[in-house]
């Protein structure tokens, strides 16, 4: 057997052009040439890396196996050798020096009181793209406010003299024990915020008992996020439908054999909506565009991180494609996006065993209505059916939530658990782990206090009388202000001048 050929950091950087072009990512060489016109992210942030090591920049928005899996074995170039390798020497910008004062200077996580806190920190932490990429929604953002401002409009209606106090708020979802009836929901792209990304949502996770969803798009690969996991730690799969079914059923079919418990498949995604905070923050400007496209007329500047991680998702995805998932899998199978009674109709009759009433966390179609405004309307008219309730469909709502009184609501309105992405983000994003169990903490705080003010002493004597729920549809109907959601928004902004020009 031949011994394996170790390269060079100068052979390697002699394949600098858009012809011919080799990059280094995690110590492996590989020839991208062909791969150029095909990347989702355009051909530009490839180039700029062409006989580099493009490691750094690699990271963060593509799990760890994207590269090996995407090009042909014959473009595996083999390792090479670190020591031959030219240092890609980082520009320390200004953004970076004003996060690193502010990380320095972030309060003591004791001093977080409320997952709006996390945001806040978050917010000031993060890479200005990474913050666009998660904070942003699609064209005015209404719907991604909507979601906030909907549970606003739900008031309670207490029951007292009742004995409180014990107050149990663990539940079950879809047969699994959780502590909280909130499960953490699928978010991409970790990394952006934090360099151990979704593994401080697993490592949280399996510490207090609590169900972590894994998202397709995840930074970390799926086996790193499960070999993390503990042995009987329950995880959940969200999907996206890849346009090769045959990938899509080896991911879920692995998935199963790693002992995942119920597949998500997100349905309001046949392209990914315009989210112009992340479009105007990934705009290429010139100093992104590699030497070898002088001249180049057709580079695509502004597609933004949603456009680089999403061009495989399948649009032609249609109910005619349940009965194969049904097929491929004996996990339950929940339907992730619906909107309308309607359509969760027809997945009662497709026979999944659940569904997500979702915007997409205001990310896909401005101006559809909350999860939580279509929850009533859902649970209506599959009552009105017979069909629920019913122990082997569940419902969930997420999208907006961030308190247990907004929880409690939900429930109370029928759904089985919350689901909850970006105040889980935001806690990794600003603390680690850490800022996980502790968003996880004050869940828990808040859950003993509105229960008990509530008179409901378990999750089953939460009811829909114990809500009052006639303002949902009035969207025009005046609440009082949430400053701190409000302090922590980002208003859409408009397009600016070139002020070095100015």
């Amino acid at each position: 057997m031949s011994d394996i050929h170790v390269l060079t950091g100068p052979e390697v950087a002699n394949h600098a052009t858009r012809n011919d072009c080799w990059i280094i990512v995690h110590g492996k060489v590989y020839d991208v040439t062909d791969f150029l016109p095909e990347h989702p992210g355009g051909q530009a942030i490839i180039l700029k890396y062409a006989g580099k090591d493009a490691t750094a920049a690699y990271e963060p928005i593509h799990p760890p196996d994207a590269i090996t899996t995407n090009l042909p074995p014959e473009k595996h170039l083999g390792p090479v050798d670190a020591s031959t390798v030219a240092k890609v020497i980082k520009e320390v910008s200004e953004e970076d020096k004003r996060r690193q004062k502010y990380i320095e200077a972030r309060p003591s996580i004791d001093t977080i009181v409320n997952l709006h806190d996390f945001e806040n920190v978050a917010r000031h932490v993060i890479p200005e793209k990474a913050w666009a990429y998660y904070s942003s929604a699609s064209d005015d953002e209404i719907t991604l406010r909507e979601n906030r401002l909907a549970y606003q409009r739900v008031w309670f209606r207490p029951r007292i003299l009742r004995d409180v106090s014990q107050v149990d708020w663990s539940t079950t979802i879809l047969g699994h024990k959780s502590s909280l009836p909130v499960y953490i929901s699928a978010t991409a792209l970790g990394k952006l915020g934090h360099p151990d990304g979704e593994l401080c949502l697993t490592r949280a996770a399996q510490n207090h008992g609590v169900i972590q969803m894994i998202a397709t798009l995840a930074s970390c690969s799926f086996d790193e996020i499960v070999d993390a996991a503990k042995p009987d730690q329950t995880l959940f799969l969200q999907l996206y439908v890849n346009r090769d079914r045959e990938i899509t059923r080896k991911y879920v079919q692995h998935a199963e054999a790693r002992g995942v418990k119920a597949l998500f498949i997100t349905v309001d995604a046949p392209q990914l909506g315009r989210r112009e905070k992340d479009m105007r923050m990934k705009f290429v400007g010139d100093e992104g565009v590699a030497k070898v496209q002088d001249g180049q007329s057709d580079i695509k500047k502004d597609q933004g991180v949603a456009r680089a991680i999403s061009s495989f998702i399948d649009p032609s995805l249609s109910w005619k494609d349940i009965p194969w998932f049904l097929s491929i899998t004996k996990m339950p199978i929940i339907l992730k996006g619906i909107s309308t009674a309607e359509d969760a109709i027809l997945a009662y009759e497709a026979g999944v065993q659940g569904i997500v009433l979702s915007n997409h966390g205001g990310r896909q179609l401005d101006t559809a209505r909350s999860g939580i405004e279509v929850l009533v309307e859902v649970t209506a008219a599959l009552r009105a059916r017979g069909y629920w309730p019913n122990p082997n469909f569940e419902i969930f709502v997420d999208g907006g939530v961030r308190r247990a009184s907004d929880v409690l609501k939900a429930l109370a309105l029928g759904a089985k658990a919350v689901g909850v992405g970006r105040p889980f983000l935001y806690a990794f994003c600003a603390y680690g782990t850490e800022g996980v169990e502790k968003a996880i903490q004050i869940f828990r705080d808040e859950f003993e206090m509105t229960m008990r003010l509530l008179g409901a002493r378990t999750i089953d004597e939460l009811v829909p009388e114990m809500v009052d729920a006639s303002a949902l549809t009035s969207h025009t109907v005046l609440t009082p202000q949430d400053n701190l959601f409000h302090n922590t928004y980002q208003p859409l902004s408009g397009i600016k001048f070139n002020e070095s020009k100015l």
